[in-house]
């Protein structure tokens, strides 16, 4: 029995991956383990490895080849026992789903009905998907020309008959006036500016699941904001004195440093910890009560942001969570973090502190329930025993999932971790 290839699932949101590159080549002797190919998502370039021997017998996507389905049949192994010769031979029904190749028909006479309207004509081979939205959009299919395999009309025709005109013609109702097709909003957007005053840049795989995923996170999730000033005088001495005493190698390279973002990453695990009724993610059946506190990291990247989440935070000391942030983001960036370090977690912090911003409100990230934002750090006028004196504060934002965290909880949450910022040497016992 020969075994398929599948394009794998790397998240549980992915749909679709692009085929970057294939490692071995047809006729290559297959073994268990060995790397075949590298599939691209939106967020890493992963490797598919194989889990039984054979010989690959059969390319089905051809590397470069872009949005692929999940679970699509992608390469074919003939395994013990196999004719090789018979395997590549054979026809696959993926592979022509996948290379959007109209399934063979019975035979049909040389006219049928039309798409539109009941008329009579030639037979239109269109997908799914580009007739929903042709009808959607009042559009006759026969006015469109396919691009895709043997010329059948694909989404991206009807989107351009939409975008660009005049191939596509509105579709006349017979039995009603003619009502003119609505014109697509990127089309209403674009005349806003002269046709020479821009280039178009297109989304690329990241750009559209953050946009999807911001807009989902953003219409589901009831927000509300807590916002507190942190004193950092004592934590900032204390991480003087521990970047301080760090071992040095031959060169001089001390062994650890850490940052502040360092610091929030532990209070805010340890404050969960204090305040486990935040710990929590929400499902429409349950709350999800969590056992650890881990924390994710918004990293920026070329194009957008990953979160890398530090598991079991409030376990770590801040040598080991600085270390693993450093691996983490220097991994993200070069796109080669696994799925796991970056899904699921309680919570997130993102720091925009480095970039002068003061404050700001951050979208949570679904399954978390909060997110932290953390703003700069900066020497501010406050009372102290009656007297204006000089304290370098910090202010932080916490957004919370209102139907997990209620506002004394989130209130507690921060209150937590203001107290394990402004008394730091709590966090080293």
């Amino acid at each position: 029995m020969p075994i398929e290839i599948l394009m794998p699932a790397l998240s549980p949101t992915m749909e679709k991956g692009n085929l970057a590159r294939w490692l071995k080549k047809e006729g290559d002797k297959i073994n268990p383990g060995d790397v075949l190919a590298e599939i691209e998502t939106d967020k890493a370039t992963m490797e598919v490895e194989a889990i039984d021997e054979g010989v690959l017998v059969k390319i089905v996507v051809p590397e470069g080849t872009a949005d692929v389905p999940v679970n699509d049949v992608i390469g074919l192994i003939a395994g013990e026992g196999d004719d090789a010769k018979s395997v590549a031979s054979r026809p696959s029904p993926v592979s022509e789903k996948t290379l959007g190749v109209p399934p063979a028909a019975p035979k049909a006479p040389a006219v049928a009905p039309r798409t539109v309207n009941g008329e009579s004509g030639p037979r239109i081979f269109a997908s799914p998907l580009a007739r929903r939205i042709a009808k959607e959009s009042r559009l006759d299919l026969a006015s469109i020309t396919g691009s895709g395999p043997h010329g059948r009309i694909i989404e991206r025709d009807v989107k351009a008959a939409l975008a660009h005109g005049p191939a596509a013609v509105p579709a006349q109702d017979t039995k009603a006036p003619s009502v003119p097709s609505p014109r697509p909003p990127d089309e209403l957007i674009r005349e806003n500016f002269a046709p020479d005053s821009f280039e178009e840049v297109p989304h690329d795989s990241m750009r559209k699941t953050i946009a999807r995923r911001l807009v989902e996170a953003s219409r589901t999730i009831p927000h509300f904001y807590l916002t507190a000033d942190c004193n950092l005088d004592a934590l900032m001495s204390l991480r003087e004195a521990i970047n301080a005493a760090a071992p040095k190698d031959k060169e001089g390279r001390p062994a650890y440093k850490i940052s502040v973002n360092d610091f929030i990453v532990k209070a805010l695990a340890l404050a969960l910890i204090r305040v486990p009724g935040a710990n929590v993610t929400w499902t429409e059946t349950a709350m999800l009560q969590h056992k650890h506190a881990d924390v994710g990291v918004a990293v920026a990247i070329p194009g957008g942001l990953i979160t890398p989440i530090v598991r079991a935070a409030e376990t770590k000391s801040l040598s080991v969570i600085s270390s693993e942030m450093k691996d983490f983001s220097a991994r993200a960036r070069a796109r080669k973090l696994r799925p796991e370090e970056y899904q699921g977690g309680s919570t997130a912090v993102s720091n925009l502190g480095t970039f002068g911003i003061k404050s700001f409100s951050a979208i949570i990230n679904p399954p978390q329930a909060t997110i932290l934002a953390v703003g700069a750090a900066e020497p501010r006028v406050v009372v102290n025993g009656g007297a204006p004196v000089v304290a370098t504060l910090l202010s932080v934002t916490l957004s919370c999932d209102h139907r997990a965290v209620d506002g004394v909880l989130g209130a507690n949450l921060l209150a937590a971790f203001k107290d394990l910022i402004e008394k730091p040497a709590g966090m080293l016992v």
